[in-house]
């Protein structure tokens, strides 16, 4: 009559533990994970961003490419980027 009381009802078996435990790592892994973006964040991401950002010749070389100057216009950006 009192097996299932037994231990003052915590008899809750195998699930409970899985869930706990369960619980627990995805706790714990989310700290880590907020940890490491923090970090990170914080260093600038590894990369510099300036690495990634095309020279001022370079847009003009784009710019050109794409007709948005003539070759005169190139030019004279060319000359002014390479005297500075």
């Amino acid at each position: 009559m009192m097996g299932g009381m037994m231990g003052g009802g915590m008899d809750w078996g195998w699930g409970w533990m899985f869930s706990s435990g369960l619980m627990m790592l995805l706790f714990w892994g989310g700290i880590i994970a907020l940890v490491a973006l923090a970090v990170r964040g914080l260093s600038g991401g590894g990369a510099s961003r300036s690495e990634a950002r095309p020279t001022p010749l370079e847009i003009a070389q784009a710019r050109y490419a794409k007709g948005e100057i003539n070759r005169d216009e190139y030019e004279t950006l060319r000359r002014d980027l390479q005297t500075s």
